[in-house]
């Protein structure tokens, strides 16, 4: 027998490429676990290969635990991946949240990018150019301000009133169940619809989710929170560019249904057809304040920036995360109210106190105004100890660090490292909020008459350090445009609510699930309602 017809040197050949490849393994290995010097951080022992591990812990919709449990354990600093740093000292926020830092956003917002017409369209908060988003917020900021929200404040009143008159139709003249973190939604949504395009999409009104893009949202959160840990995927995922290449020539269709959703209202709202561009619409009712007028406005103020597109871009935007993050932090309210029931007893007896001194105008639906819960000091801290123990988003807020580096929390890190705060970890920090930061307290957030002006000064300045390490909206330059809004829903919602309505749990024994999909969701959290604005009346 020839030697070349020995099966020997085949054997050797699949031997030699397997140990070229475990090699390659080996090497890519230990290149990934001293990358940029990030050996000397704790953390899980595969973090520091690969970024699987962080992908893996991610997809099991509890990560936010996990970076409490790891922060606990090894202190201000861990190592989530081979290239990224999570870090719990609030010193590390205005290092890499602060204004001209040079930071920018992390792949990971790329994939939170919606597609319409076969291209991806970068919003304020997915957008990882700092230029573009400097740009794009200039255009649009004013209908974001502190003085636009009197002018969106009776559309908020509009969708308010029908949610009460419902909630009082559908569940208290009934006695049944509400799916309270569905209906929230519900009432988000359509606060949304109204404040950008004029009207309500009928959630509220027909009690389901219109068009399915409740549950649609759902299912692309639990796709983006794991892919963006790894946001390649996203390139062979729903960003494949043959994908998006038959979609742009409309052999398919990859249009997100959120886009979709949101430009069928804006279609409606301009009373067009679908073919004309945005700008050449006419908007019915030069006067109406909805912020679809404010964006088309700002197109014409500035042509050479703001396209249709960005128009298009602003109006997704909208009801890709405004309803989404404003119905966790309302069920967040109710749900921790209920679950202490002192606090919603002093939270009761400050409304009706209100009540008895004529605060309130409205004495026949509940409903109350921005100025008047702005004077309920007990119901703000209710809301700020929800956004603490409650924070919608739960993974770090993802940076690039500037090259050559920068100084982080006392510790160097190299230019090109992914770096990050979680709400979840900062809003935890005892020597910020204090020992009992795992408890509801609203009382925290108060400075009571009895003390004397040394303690009153004392609280007065921790209060204030607490708010400023809150930052369920993010930080700096990219702080989420729509926190007033959000903030104008909660403020005028949980009161009203509470004035028309005791709300109990359907099961008491019950515990609410959450689901970590970027923003923390919940949901088994039924209720039940009993009417009570006749007892109100009788306290005034």
């Amino acid at each position: 027998m020839k030697l070349s017809d020995s099966p020997i040197p085949e054997v050797l050949t699949t031997h030699l490429w397997l140990l070229v490849c475990l090699s390659g393994v080996l090497c890519l290995c230990i290149k990934n676990k001293f990358h940029h010097g990030l050996h000397k951080y704790p953390g899980p022992f595969l973090a520091s290969f690969t970024d699987w591990w962080r992908f893996w812990d991610v997809y099991r919709r509890r990560p936010e635990v996990t970076h409490l449990r790891l922060h606990r354990k090894h202190g201000d600093v861990v190592r989530l991946g081979p290239n990224y740093l999570s870090f719990a000292n609030p010193d590390a926020l205005k290092s890499i949240y602060g204004l001209n830092k040079g930071f920018i956003k992390s792949d990971f917002y790329r994939v939170q990018q919606p597609i319409a017409q076969g291209h991806p369209q970068p919003s304020l908060f997915s957008t990882t150019d700092n230029t573009f988003h400097a740009q794009f917020r200039r255009c649009v900021n004013s209908a974001f301000s502190m003085t636009a929200l009197v002018q969106y404040e009776p559309a908020v009143d509009n969708t308010t009133r029908l949610f009460l008159d419902q909630t009082e139709r559908l569940f208290a003249a009934k006695d049944v169940r509400c799916n309270f973190t569905e209906w929230l939604q519900f009432y988000a949504f359509d606060v949304i619809g109204e404040i950008t395009y004029g009207k309500r999409h009928g959630f509220v009104a027909q009690n389901e989710d219109v068009d399915g893009i409740v549950e649609y949202l759902g299912k692309l959160f639990l796709y983006v929170a794991p892919v963006g840990q790894i946001p390649f995927l996203d390139k062979l995922l729903l960003k494949n560019p043959l994908y998006l290449f038959l979609s742009n020539l409309k052999i398919i269709d990859s249009t997100f249904p959120v886009a979709r959703f949101a430009v069928a209202r804006m279609r409606e709202r301009l009373d067009g057809t679908s073919s004309q561009p945005l700008s050449e619409k006419p908007v019915a009712g030069t006067q109406r304040m909805d912020l679809l007028s404010k964006f088309i406005a700002a197109k014409e103020a500035r042509p050479e920036f703001m396209t249709d597109r960005l128009v298009q871009t602003m109006a997704v935007s909208m009801a890709f995360a405004g309803s989404e993050t404003t119905a966790i932090t309302l069920s967040a309210v109710f749900y921790y109210l209920l679950r202490n029931p002192p606090a919603l007893q002093r939270l009761r007896d400050e409304l009706d106190e209100f009540a008895r001194r004529g605060v309130f105008l409205d004495t026949t639906t509940g409903l109350v105004t921005w100025a008047e819960a702005q004077q309920l000091t007990y119901l703000d801290a209710c809301i700020k100890e929800a956004f603490r123990m409650h924070p919608a988003p739960g993974l770090p807020m993802e940076r690039i660090v500037p090259e050559p580096g920068v100084e982080i929390a006392g510790h160097y890190v190299k230019g090109g490292t992914i770096v990050g705060c979680s709400a979840w970890v900062i809003h935890r920090r005892p020597e910020i909020f204090g020992e009992d930061v795992d408890v509801y307290r609203p009382e925290r957030w108060l400075v009571e008459e009895e003390l004397d002006d040394a303690e009153r000064t004392r609280m007065d300045e921790r209060i204030k350090k607490m708010n400023a390490n809150m930052v369920q909206f993010g930080m700096g330059s990219r702080t989420c445009i729509g926190k007033n809004i959000s903030l104008l829903e909660v403020y005028k919602l949980v009161p009203s609510l509470l004035r028309r309505f005791d709300i109990r749990f359907e099961d008491p024994k019950d515990e609410w699930h959450l689901t970590n999909a970027w923003f923390v969701k919940q949901s088994n959290f039924f209720v039940r309602f009993s009417s009570r604005i006749d007892k109100a009346n009788d306290a005034a």
